[in-house]
């Protein structure tokens, strides 16, 4: 697991790209999966707040917070952009912020509700992925990509074949433990499933 910070340290363009669509319409927006008490999905939408120090979120009393404050696995993915089908997803576990001043810090900045029934979470990165839809000239085209990482062992994953029918997962692990990804793919085509 990793922190926002060590994340973006070691994959700068990675998280600069998930931090825009995150907040690509003001100061955060997207959907948290949470799990259920029958381990089942739980998804709503929040206000993730993205700063140089972390990835957090205020949650109030709610369904999803008693899913974190049980089992603080997450995951977060980026409301779609308007112009593109491009898409941010981020995962791992959700901790509860105790430090007052954090807490008191992000609150002012984030103008969370001074009288709500909230509680700040931090959320650690475990995977992260990126994936962009593009246009080619001559027509849509498949566009699979990944940059190369180096993995704690000193090994690196080669990018998939750019000229693959359907893109290739990736696992890619970052320095700071991170399982990243990056992905181009024509617009109309979704990698969701």
């Amino acid at each position: 697991m990793a922190s926002w910070s060590e994340f973006a340290a070691d994959e700068p363009r990675l998280a600069d790209g998930i931090r825009l669509l995150m907040q690509q319409y003001g100061p955060g927006f997207g959907y948290l999966a949470t799990v259920r008490a029958d381990g089942g999905p739980r998804v709503h939408p929040v206000s993730p707040v993205i700063t140089d120090d972390g990835l957090y979120c205020f949650v109030i009393d709610s369904p999803k917070r008693r899913d974190l404050e049980r089992d603080g696995r997450y995951a977060l993915h980026s409301f779609p952009p308007e112009e593109s089908d491009d898409e941010a997803y981020v995962a791992g576990r959700a901790r509860p912020v105790t430090d007052d001043a954090t807490v008191a810090r992000l609150a002012f900045a984030a103008r969370a509700a001074p009288h709500a029934d909230w509680r700040l979470f931090e959320f650690t990165v475990d995977v992260a992925m990126l994936a962009r839809r593009e246009q080619s000239v001559a027509g849509p085209s498949e566009l699979a990509r990944a940059r190369c990482r180096p993995t704690p062992g000193g090994t690196t994953a080669a990018p998939p074949d750019p000229h693959a029918q359907v893109p290739a997962p990736f696992d890619g692990a970052g320095t700071c433990g991170t399982r990243c990804g990056e992905r181009a793919m024509p617009r109309g085509r979704s990698s969701r499933r």
